[in-house]
C-alpha cells in the first residue's frame, strides 16, 4: 500500500487521537469527557493506542517516510504515558470527583435532570396547593392513623420535643436516615431500567407523598413546625432525589432510543454515569441525613436561624451543581 493511500484511510483517527492526548495533557482540573467534536469517548483509548501501535509497525516494516513515523512514534509514546502513569491519590481524586466532575455530569444530562425535577416538583407543588383548596382530599392519601402520626411529630404545642420524630436519639436516627434516604435514591436510579416507568413511577409517588405531608400539615396549622423541621435537609435530599430520577430516566433512555449505538453500548455507557451519579446522590443523601439527625429535629431553635441555614444550603448546592467544574470546562 503507498504511503499517501495509507496515511489517507487513517487521518482522521490519528488526529482524533492527538486531540484526546491533548486533552489529556490538561491538568485534571481542566479536563473534561467528551462524546462529541471529533473526540472518541475514553473507554476507546485502549482500542485506539494498539490501533496505532499497529500502524507504527506497518510504517517501519514498509519504509514509510520518516516524518510519517516520527509523528506515529510521537502517538504511541504520548499513549503509554496516559495508560500506564500512576494513579493519584484516592483524596486527590475524591476531591476532583466531587468538586468537578460530578456537577459536570449532572449539567451533561440536563434534560433528563430537567424531566425529573418537573415530575417530582411538579407533583409536590400541585398537591400542596390542592390540600390548601380542599383538605380532606388528605384523606384519599394516607390513612387516619398515618394522618395522626404526622400530626403528632410536628405538633406546635410541643416547641421542645423533637422534631420529625417520635422517639430515638440523635445518633440512632442517622443511621435510620442513611438507610432510608439511601435506599430511596438508588431505588429511582434502579428503576430506570424498566423503559423509564420505574424512575417516573419513584418521583411521583415520592412528590405527591411528602407533598400531602407538606400540604395537611400546613393546611391545620401545623406547617410551622414542619417547615422547620425540613429547612435544613431539604436541598440534599430532595435534589439528591431529582438527581437519581434523572439518572435512572437517562438509564432508560440508553435501551429506548440508543441512537447510533448498540444498545448494549449505549447501556454501558449509561451504567458508568450511573454509577459515578449514584456515588454522587449516596455522599448527598448521608450529608442531608446528618443535618435532618443532628440539625433539623431541634425544636427551640428561632425560625430565623433555622431558614438562614436551610436557604444557605439551598443557594451553596444550587451554585455547586451550577458552577462546579464549569470553569475547567470552557478551559477544554
Amino acid at each position: 500500500m503507498k504511503q499517501d493511500v495509507f496515511q489517507a484511510r487513517h487521518e482522521a483517527e490519528w488526529t482524533a487521537l492527538e486531540r484526546w492526548l491533548d486533552l489529556r495533557a490538561r491538568p485534571p482540573a481542566k479536563q473534561r469527557t467528551h462524546d462529541a467534536e471529533g473526540l472518541f469517548g475514553d473507554l476507546d483509548f485502549p482500542a485506539a493506542y494498539r490501533r496505532v501501535c499497529q500502524h507504527l509497525a506497518l510504517a517501519q516494516r514498509r519504509g514509510y517516510s520518516v516524518l510519517l513515523i516520527d509523528r506515529l512514534q510521537d502517538l504511541v509514546h504520548r499513549g503509554h504515558l496516559v495508560l500506564y502513569r500512576p494513579h493519584p491519590p484516592r483524596w486527590h481524586a475524591a476531591i476532583q470527583f466531587f468538586a468537578a466532575d460530578f456537577p459536570r455530569l449532572v449539567r451533561r444530562h440536563w434534560r433528563s435532570m430537567g424531566v425529573a425535577a418537573l415530575l417530582f416538583f411538579g407533583s409536590f407543588v400541585g398537591v400542596v396547593v390542592a390540600l390548601q383548596v380542599r383538605p380532606e382530599l388528605a384523606h384519599s392519601l394516607f390513612e387516619p392513623a398515618e394522618l395522626a402520626k404526622f400530626e403528632a411529630m410536628y405538633d406546635p404545642a410541643q416547641p421542645e420535643a423533637k422534631l420529625g420524630r417520635e422517639s430515638g436519639s440523635d445518633v440512632k436516627m442517622f443511621g435510620y436516615y442513611i438507610l432510608n434516604n439511601v435506599s430511596i435514591g438508588f431505588r429511582t436510579i434502579a428503576a430506570g431500567f424498566f423503559a423509564c416507568i420505574g424512575s417516573v413511577y419513584v418521583l411521583l409517588f415520592n412528590g405527591l407523598f411528602l407533598g400531602g405531608i407538606a400540604g395537611h400539615l400546613t393546611a391545620i396549622g401545623y406547617g410551622g413546625p414542619f417547615w422547620r423541621f425540613v429547612a435544613g435537609h431539604s436541598a440534599p435530599e430532595l435534589l439528591a432525589i431529582v438527581i437519581s430520577g434523572g439518572a435512572g430516566l437517562q438509564l432508560g433512555m440508553a435501551m429506548l432510543a440508543p441512537g447510533r449505538r448498540s444498545r448494549g453500548r449505549a447501556f454501558v455507557e449509561a451504567g458508568v454515569d450511573m454509577a459515578k451519579l449514584a456515588l454522587g446522590v449516596f455522599a448527598m443523601l448521608v450529608f442531608a441525613a446528618f443535618v435532618e439527625a443532628f440539625w433539623s429535629s431541634i425544636g427551640w431553635m428561632p425560625d430565623p436561624v433555622k431558614f438562614s441555614v436551610g436557604g444557605l444550603l439551598w443557594l451553596l448546592i444550587g451554585l455547586w451543581l451550577w458552577r462546579g467544574g464549569r470553569g475547567a470546562a470552557h478551559a477544554a
